[in-house]
């Protein structure tokens, strides 16, 4: 194995990074795959790498339209946490939190997972009580949750305003110790490189554009490096599962949105948690280079732009400085939008469609990032069995047409689409 020493690596740096080794190939199509998956995001890179590692099914392409990390995987907030109330939810993100704790170990390749915990706030009686509630059911399936006084936030965030007059008092808070972060990227390029070293041929700017479907089958794909056959698709494209499904003739209950977030200048360590709220749309965490990463509601109408509006910036500024009033001397030093796919319940959807082989993992809204190892372990469950695993069968996509809906409202920064 390369060696990736200190001293090589500046080396390297030196030589403008010419003689770096491709961390993982760059193949052409074979006219035929076992499995397809379409979207080398986290989540259908972490597919392939399961595919091959767990069922020994290593005749798997990975067709990305663009570049590896270029999608929603790049475009997020980091926050990995567990802290839901319904029991398929939480048993969901917790089996994924679970796989986190190994992830760096699992693939020779640092994540950078920090669990500096997931922090609710508390502004009123009523979201004491939810977030009690919550944090009981939590601890009830054996999940960590530790319900916290004022008295307690105040030495855990000393920058907070707790004051009486404070435009969002804080009364307490729900924190998830084992929450944290990671850096999106590495998650990317950690499962891009192992799935590849397994065999899986990840193919960049391979763009799908067709479906070829006999007599309700899937068979294969069209793209824009020629036609690829295959015994089984899996959908995995974030905030364009409308676009591909429709491809099928599949018309999907979800919406595309754009979901903004932005940085500010690097500063020293003045956040040592997540911290978001039961009541007000904002969310706060500092990375590891010192930047105060901020996110908010999505912008709430269909579109697949990827241009945020900057009223929706300047409100979760507004609201960030007023829990954390410091934040008001910081510049701003770059934003971005991600397309988010948001699910008519809130919840994602993982498994069968309607036209035999082709397969749906999709719906996340704005907690997709999080999942990222559990949806991936389960799809390749799924796409392995033909069949869903115990985790991810109520997530099936006729839920919507039997009312077996899954709707967590205050699980995430807003009350989920409806």
């Amino acid at each position: 194995m390369q060696s990736y020493s200190a001293l090589n690596l500046f080396r390297r740096g030196l030589g403008g990074h010419k003689s770096w080794t491709r961390a993982w190939r760059d193949p052409a199509p074979k006219s035929h795959y076992d499995v397809i998956i379409i979207g080398g995001g986290g989540h259908g890179l972490a597919t392939a790498y399961y595919l091959a590692k767990v069922h020994g099914i290593k005749n798997v392409a990975v067709l990305e339209r663009g570049w590896i990390g270029g999608g929603n995987t790049g475009r997020n907030t980091t926050i990995v946490r567990s802290n839901y109330r319904q029991p398929a939810l939480h048993n969901l993100f917790e089996f994924s939190l679970k796989l986190w704790e190994g992830m760096s170990d699992d693939l020779n390749y640092n994540v950078m997972f920090s669990q500096r915990g997931a922090l609710f706030l508390g502004h009123s009686d009523s979201d004491m009580i939810r977030l009690a509630e919550r944090g009981d059911a939590m601890r009830c399936m054996g999940i960590d949750a530790e319900l916290m006084s004022k008295a307690q936030l105040r030495k855990l965030i000393p920058l907070l305003d707790m004051s009486d007059e404070a435009r969002f008092p804080v009364v307490g808070g729900l924190i998830q110790p084992r929450g944290g972060t990671a850096r999106h990227d590495a998650v990317a390029w950690g499962y891009a490189r192992a799935a590849d070293a397994l065999g899986v041929d990840v193919i960049q700017n391979c763009e799908v554009t067709g479906m070829d479907i006999r007599g309700g089958k899937i068979v294969g794909v069209k793209t824009t490096k020629g036609d690829i056959g295959a015994d089984r698709v899996g959908i995995c494209v974030a905030g364009n599962s409308g676009q591909v499904a429709a491809m099928a003739d599949l018309r999907l209950p979800i919406e595309s949105h754009l979901l903004q977030a932005f940085v500010s200048e690097p500063v020293k360590p003045m956040i040592d948690t997540v911290i978001m709220s039961q009541s007000i749309h904002c969310y706060i965490s500092q990375s590891d280079k010192g930047e105060i990463v901020l996110g908010g509601d999505p912008d709430m109408y269909p579109t697949y732009s990827q241009r945020g509006r900057p009223d929706r910036i300047e409100e979760v500024a507004g609201q960030a400085i007023a829990l954390i009033p410091a934040l008001s001397r910081l510049r701003m030093l770059r934003s971005w939008a991600g397309t988010t796919d948001m699910s008519f319940d809130g919840s994602p959807i993982i498994g069968k469609t309607p036209v035999d082989e082709l397969y749906l993992n999709g719906g996340w809204c704005y907690g997709g990032f999080k999942a990222t190892p559990g949806s991936g372990w389960l799809y390749a469950h799924t796409l392995a069995k033909g069949e869903p695993h115990a985790l991810n069968a109520p997530f099936r996509l006729d839920r919507f047409e039997t009312g077996a809906t899954i709707d967590e409202t205050g699980a995430g920064p807003m009350p989920h689409h409806r």
